[in-house]
């Protein structure tokens, strides 16, 4: 079961009335970056997971590779 977030609620004769906490500014700047990540990949700019694996397993090495770029 996931757990709720939490909410203050107030109450008046007829019904709730939900107020919502502020949103903390480094969540809102992850999930701004998240929802850009995805864009750019539906977008197609991603970069190969081959290119990746190789420029990671150079690390280290004589002969490190400079990190891949997207296509």
């Amino acid at each position: 079961m996931a757990i709720r977030p939490y909410r203050a609620y107030i109450w008046d004769m007829t019904k709730p009335v939900q107020i919502d906490p502020p949103e903390d500014p480094e969540v809102a700047a992850k999930r701004k970056a998240v929802q850009e990540g995805i864009a750019s990949a539906n977008a197609g700019k991603v970069v190969p997971y081959e290119d990746v694996r190789r420029w990671l397993l150079s690390w280290g090495t004589k002969d490190e590779l400079p990190p891949p770029e997207c296509p």
